[in-house]
């Protein structure tokens, strides 16, 4: 299951720079994730400032309350 970005993302872009697959894209008004390419290493649930990436669970990530 690849991760996927909720609403309460602000657009910082601090995801895509950490993505080691390149695989989260801007679209018109969010940002959003390639689920083929996504190999949900959780780099970008770590780098997000607002915690609005889900998806599988990854080491280190903390619980989403």
């Amino acid at each position: 299951m690849s991760h996927r970005i909720e609403d309460e993302c602000t657009c910082c872009a601090l995801c895509v720079e950490t993505c080691p697959e390149r695989c989260i894209h801007e679209g018109e008004f969010v940002f959003f994730i390639d689920p083929e390419a996504c190999t949900d290493c959780g780099d970008c649930v770590r780098a997000c400032p607002v915690d609005c990436i889900l998806g599988a669970a990854v080491p280190g990530a903390a619980p989403k309350a």
